[in-house]
Order: structure tokens, then C-alpha cells, then sequence
């Protein structure tokens, strides 16, 4: 491992800095302020969510805002105000396809783009904010899952991060002034086994601590870093020795440590926040990794597919060194238990209560008891027909499986599976949805849709 920082003093009086000026952690129930929302838990309680709601007709609806471009980017959410991004091409056919299908290919679009940032406010849907952030012809290629606008913000009440992988990294304050950026020069993630399919960026920022944390996982010079929120200036770079990937970090605190969580095929694993050190590392696994590493119960769920493997892994969180299974092993001193073929490829699990949920793109979905791995039930939403992408999010007693038709599955939390609802959203769907003081925000290809409880 190559490390890449200021001096050690430069580094403690740079962290020092961005630690005086952190505010108030975000609100349970209430803020959703990156991916995933709070240590991309994909929960949040305390507030009744609605079981059933008709878009045509407005039963559950709130409001419904349009959003022109198409709809991958999150929508992020801090006390009234929900924010993301979005970009838009300059064809009329954008190419995007949606369906289980195995197409490598990149979209063939050479237009102009424009990057954009929104913020509504959550209770109205009103457009609050709209600004253009960058313009011009994609520095890279898409695939026809994806956009030019993937990552989701990161907020922490005062600051606003949005990563457009080799288009920058942008930083604004609340009434959209732009504070900073940072060119990482050409972000290419894609097939590892093919350089000219390109699939775009799709790794979120993180804000800890005043800290950005970027994970960037490409084609050639793959890289953990950590930037000051207010300044932009790198804090530390460490190097990474992996394919593309396409999931996000996730913070996690271990005694007196705060950890790096990330996904990878060579090399998923935590590293530590002030300096960059890794902490503990797994090799192997599904070669395309996307979902989101979470926690819980003193443990680190990873997951990820493609190729011959997709497993689910449990790590302890004060796991360290090379934790990586031997042939035949399913668990070993660190890793509590595993399941070599049922993880996901696209969708981040959710943990609940005392249960993980892990879906497939087919919508095939598991239920396991976290703390032991014992499934507690097998069943799919939808027909196996249709493709699912949305990550999974809960709260209120209810997880919520989403497909890419815009069809939503709202399924009871337990140890047995009861499918209480199918609601339509009317619209393709690709998106995590953000939860916040009893509502589900919903990006769609073309809208933000507020569902709740009148």
C-alpha cells in the first residue's frame, strides 16, 4: 500500500481543524444526509410510514415535483430541506433500458451535458434551489443502467458534496454557493475485463467529522481519501489495488476508532479514518462490487456479486489483518458467519431489528438472522421478470423492496414473510428512496414523489 499525505503534525492540525468545526450529528427519523441515510443504515423509525398509496389518484401523496434528467442520483434530506443532483442529455433518447439483461456496452451519447443541484422543500415539493454546476461533453461513457449524475449527495447542515467522478468534486453551502472543487483528473470505472465498456462513476461522499471521505475504485489508479469539509485540501490518500467498483463507504465507530468500511473484490475492508491504515482487509468475492458495506450488533455486513461468487459476509467489527476465508471455510476467528452464494449484486441489504434482508436483481430475496446467519425465509417480490436496482430501506415495521418498473413491495418485518402492499409509482425507478418524519421520497425517471400520511 502506497500512502500519499501531508506531514504527521500537518495531518493532526488539519483533523484538528475539521473537527472544531462539526456540528450536531443529524436527527434520527428526521435527516437523511447521504446515501442510504444515517451510516447508511437504510432505517429510520419513529414516525408511522404508509402501507398503501395510489399515485393516480393521490391517496398517500404529498406532493409530486418534477425533475428533468434521469433519476439515479438519491435524493439526501436535512430537517425541511431534501437535495440531489441530476444530469441531462443533450439527445431526446437518453438509452436508458431497464430489465435483467448481461449488456456490457456503453451509451453512445456525445452530447453536452449539464450537472445540476436541487433542493425542495420536504413538506411542499416547492423548488427551492436550482443550479447548474458543470457543462459540457462527458469525459467518459455510461452504461445504459446508469447516468452521468449516479452518486448521491452528502450533507451535514451546513455544507453540501456532490461527486461527478471525472467531471469533480463539489462543495456548496446551503443556498448553493459554491465553496470548492477538486479534479481528480479521469475517473474510469467500469468492466475490468473489457476498459471500453465504461458504466460512469456511481461511489458516494461521506461527510464525518468535517472530513469528506471519497472512495474511488477505476480502471487505473484506484484510491481512499479524505478531504477538509471546509477547504477542500486532501487530508490523506491511500492507494487501492482493486478492480472498479461501485458502492459507497460507510463510518463506523470500534472503541476509540473510527473505521472506513468498503466493498471490493481484491480488497474489502476498513481502513482507519484519521490516517488511512488499514485495519482489516477480505480478498475474493463477486468481481462487480456495489452495495454498501452496514453494521450492526458488533458486526460488518458485506455483500457482493458477479462472476463465480456472491457472498454475504459478517465480520466482527474489531476484526484485523488479512481476514480472508480459506477454500471450504464458511467463518473463521473474524468472520462470525458467511453464505458463499446468496448475496446481492446491486442492492444494499438492510438490517432490521434483528434480521438482514438481502435481495437480488431478480428480486429473490433472504431474510437471515443477523447475529447467526440462520435464514429465516426465502421469497421474491414481483414475478422474476423484472429487474430490481433500488437499494432496500426500512422503518415502521416495514421494509420496502422497489423495482425498476416503479413498483413498490412493502413487506412486514419478522421471521416469517407477509407482503402487506404493491404500489405503483408510475415510472421507472432506479433510485434508493430517502426516508424522513413519516414520509418515503421517491426519485423516478422523472419525478420526486412524497408519500405519507396526510
Amino acid at each position: 500500500m502506497r500512502r500519499i499525505c501531508f506531514t504527521t503534525l500537518s495531518v493532526a492540525c488539519a483533523l484538528a481543524v475539521t473537527l472544531s468545526a462539526w456540528r450536531a450529528d443529524p436527527k434520527p427519523g428526521v435527516d437523511w444526509p447521504s446515501f442510504r441515510g444515517i451510516k447508511a443504515s437504510g432505517v429510520a423509525d419513529g414516525f408511522a410510514l404508509p402501507t398503501t398509496w395510489n399515485v393516480s389518484t393521490g391517496e398517500n401523496v404529498r406532493w409530486k415535483t418534477p425533475i428533468e434528467g434521469l433519476g439515479h442520483s438519491s435524493p439526501i434530506v436535512w430537517g425541511n430541506r431534501l437535495c440531489l443532483t441530476t444530469a441531462t442529455s443533450g439527445k431526446t433518447d437518453a438509452g436508458l433500458r431497464i430489465g435483467i439483461y448481461g449488456d456490457v456496452k456503453s451509451v453512445d451519447d456525445n452530447t453536452p451535458h449539464t450537472w445540476k443541484l436541487f433542493c425542495l422543500d420536504k413538506k411542499s415539493g416547492k423548488v427551492t434551489l436550482e443550479k447548474t454546476i458543470v457543462s459540457g461533453v462527458p469525459k467518459v461513457k455510461r452504461h445504459t443502467k446508469s447516468t452521468h449524475a449516479n452518486t448521491t449527495l452528502a450533507t451535514d447542515g451546513t455544507t453540501l458534496v456532490a461527486m461527478f467522478g471525472s467531471e469533480g468534486l463539489y462543495a456548496f453551502d446551503m443556498s448553493g454557493r459554491q465553496l470548492w472543487k477538486q479534479d481528480f483528473g479521469l475517473l474510469d470505472a467500469g468492466w475490468y475485463m473489457d476498459p471500453t465498456a465504461q458504466w460512469e462513476f456511481s461511489s458516494s461522499p461521506v461527510i464525518h467529522n468535517g472530513v469528506v471521505v471519497i472512495q474511488s475504485d477505476v480502471q487505473k489508479g484506484s484510491f481512499l481519501a479524505t478531504l477538509d469539509l471546509k477547504t477542500g485540501k486532501q487530508i490523506w490518500r491511500v492507494e487501492r489495488k482493486d478492480v472498479p467498483t461501485f458502492g459507497s463507504p460507510t463510518m463506523h465507530q470500534v472503541g476509540g476508532t473510527t473505521q472506513i468500511l468498503v466493498n471490493g473484490w481484491r480488497h474489502m475492508g476498513a481502513y482507519d479514518f484519521k490516517t488511512g491504515q488499514e485495519i482489516w482487509k477480505i480478498n475474493g468475492g463477486g468481481d462487480i462490487p456495489v452495495p454498501t458495506p452496514i453494521v450492526g450488533f458488533g458486526l460488518v455486513f458485506l455483500t457482493n456479486a458477479h462472476g463465480p461468487q456472491s457472498p454475504i459476509y459478517a465480520v466482527k467489527e474489531t476484526a484485523s489483518g488479512d481476514i480472508s476465508l480459506k477454500t471450504g471455510e464458511t467463518s473463521n476467528g473474524n468472520i462470525v458467519w458467511s453464505m458463499p452464494r446468496d448475496g446481492g449484486y446491486l442492492i444494499t441489504p438492510v438490517l432490521y431489528k434483528d434480521l438482514l434482508y438481502v435481495s437480488k436483481t431478480n428480486g429473490a430475496f433472504s431474510a437471515f438472522d443477523a447475529k447467526t446467519g440462520t435464514r429465516a425465509y426465502q421469497s421474491r417480490a414481483g414475478n422474476g421478470g423484472m429487474a430490481f436496482t433500488s437499494s432496500l430501506v426500512a422503518g415502521d415495521g416495514k421494509v420496502f423492496f422497489t423495482s425498476e418498473e416503479g413498483d413498490v413491495y412493502v413487506v412486514k418485518a419478522g421471521s416469517t414473510f407477509e407482503l402487506q402492499a404493491t404500489n405503483s409509482l408510475g415510472d421507472i425507478t432506479m433510485a434508493t428512496p430517502a426516508i424522513s418524519e413519516g414520509a418515503i421520497y421517491f426519485r423516478t425517471a422523472k419525478n420526486i414523489i412524497a408519500i405519507g400520511g396526510k
